[in-house]
């Protein structure tokens, strides 16, 4: 072939692999943290998967650049003058990334699959305000076109609830309530999450996604504000060394940072002024007893531990970042909440706190001649390690032996779940802004329960609190149930969470909000 014929093939041949190969000429490199389980909404659990599954579908409502409710693959909606029935009207271009219209159908399917108890959706239950979906996810409906969710036609929803919910149009903005493609699932089965059949419907679509290393996505132009879109695609990192990400974002690597060691915060802020993003929002950092094994079932050695962390020094001393400490179990500033239902020994002075400590640990039978013996379970990280070491040495005071074990993110919560642990580090960031959100995780029936307290006058109150249709009783009633779990000992809130992320300067439309929610369709990189 001649050289200039040779030349014209290489050139037209590298044209034609640029035009079927994605651009991503304003690739967002994230670090992500832990490893995700699945990319389906249903079977997925923590926040490092929600900022995936969050690009890549979207529910009837989704979040604004300050985590806000607004539209999104609904249009617009009415409510009953009752407040229990919404009727949503679907995008007329709401598309799935194969050219299918979403339908209403899709959302019924979906919210029937994430009830059906053979799913065993662990955050099923965050959609239980739709009528008859706890009795369906428990077993006692098993006719599923009871569910309060029906298609009214192909671009018209009708969602029936058991009562008024406050929150719900916020909660449609989790994965919970995100659609998932009916013609796809019933063609493919389990293997519709596979890269080679997976369809979406978000803005962005997964193009790769290696388990331990990455998962990458691209736009998804199918996508009703496709045009909008300004980052062509996320490289979502599973790293979950702080410090080797703080290393690799120092060198170029990352756009963004989701965590950072602590104690490198002053560093930050001297040496990246205003990268670090440290600001409050709606999380709780806390230690689960395991209520199933004793000791951990006597509230006398509960309340001991508890009483033992000396919590005014973990956010400014340990950590160095200034979490504030946490003697109640809702994070102030949530929408729809009573008065703060803190500890009654949490203005005590800390040697008065260890002092009542010894002489609970005491009455429970532990003691030197016979030590408490505690296996203290964290997912690794450097930070929870600061954590777990000082609260050992806390404990020692008390003559109680802690042997600190830690594991990958996945295995940690896991095994929780499973019940093998006695005392473990768990969190929890607000899915929508109700005390709810944070009170459930102490039902007897909620799968999230780790510990598996268990109380029926907590449970009523609960209860009565979900029938209350006005808002200040309904406050009343939640901060009654805090009371209760509080005086219970049921968990050990430890302190309120910082978001912190650390954002490159190239990187804009990042605005720091109480959920640390960002999804990339607001976002901007600058070359």
């Amino acid at each position: 072939m001649p050289k200039h014929r040779l030349t014209a093939f290489f050139l037209s041949f590298f044209a034609a692999v640029l035009l079927v190969a994605p651009a991503y000429a304003a690739m967002l490199n994230l670090h992500n943290g832990g490893d995700p389980a699945s990319l389906d909404p249903h079977k997925i659990s923590g926040d490092w998967e929600n900022r995936i599954v969050g690009d890549i579908f979207e529910g009837l409502t989704t979040e604004d650049v300050g985590a806000n409710p607004i539209a999104g693959q609904a249009e617009s909606w009415t409510i009953s003058d009752d407040g229990t029935v919404y009727t949503f009207k679907l995008r007329d271009n709401a598309n799935w990334s194969d050219g299918q219209p979403v339908t209403a159908g899709d959302f019924v399917f979906a919210f029937q699959r994430i009830m059906d108890p053979a799913t065993a959706a662990s955050y099923a239950y965050l959609q239980y305000p739709i009528k008859n979906a706890e009795a369906i996810n428990s077993g006692k409906i098993t006719d599923f076109g009871e569910l309060g969710v029906k298609a009214l036609d192909d671009k018209t929803l009708e969602i029936t609830l058991e009562q008024p919910t406050p929150f719900f149009l916020g909660a449609l903005t989790h994965y919970t309530a995100y659609p998932i493609p009916k013609h796809v699932v019933e063609a493919k089965g389990d293997d519709w999450i596979k890269m080679e059949n997976i369809v979406v419907n978000g803005p962005y679509k997964p193009v790769e996604w290696i388990p331990g290393a990455h998962v990458t996505t691209a736009k998804n132009d199918q996508y009703y504000d496709f045009a909008s879109l300004k980052i062509d695609g996320v490289k979502f990192f599973v790293l979950e060394d702080q410090s080797a990400a703080l290393k690799r974002y120092r060198a170029g690597e990352f756009d963004i940072l989701t965590a950072f060691p602590k104690d490198q915060y002053q560093w930050l802020e001297e040496n990246h002024p205003g990268e670090a993003r440290v600001v409050p929002f709606a999380g709780l950092y806390y230690y689960v007893f395991n209520h199933r094994k004793p000791p951990f079932d006597d509230a006398r050695v509960r309340k001991a531990l508890s009483m033992a962390i000396n919590r005014e020094v973990i956010g400014p001393q340990i950590l160095g970042t200034g979490e504030l400490p946490a003697y109640s179990w809702v994070p102030p500033g949530m929408a729809n909440s009573g008065e703060s239902s803190e500890v009654d020994w949490a203005e005590m002075p800390y040697p008065e706190k260890v002092e009542m400590a010894k002489t609970l640990i005491a009455e429970a039978g532990y003691g030197k001649d016979n030590p408490l013996k505690v296996t203290l379970r964290y997912n690794t990280s450097d930070n929870h390690k600061r954590v777990a070491v000082a609260v050992a040495a806390m404990w020692k005071a008390l003559g109680v032996e802690a042997k600190l074990y830690n594991s990958e993110l996945k295995v940690h919560y896991a095994e929780i779940r499973k019940g093998e642990f006695d005392v473990a580090r768990a969190g929890w960031l607000a899915d929508y802004n109700d005390p709810v959100n944070f009170l459930d995780l102490l039902k007897g029936s909620t799968s999230n329960n780790y510990g598996a307290y268990s109380s029926p006058e907590f449970d009523k109150v609960m209860d009565q609190a979900s029938l209350e249709t006005d808002l200040e009783s309904r406050a009343k009633l939640l901060t009654q149930a805090e009371e209760i779990a509080m005086d219970d000992n049921a968990a050990a809130p430890i302190y309120f969470y910082l978001s912190e992320n650390v954002v490159s300067p190239k990187i804009k439309g990042f605005e720091d909000n109480a959920f640390d929610i960002h999804r990339t369709r607001w976002l901007t990189k600058e070359e």
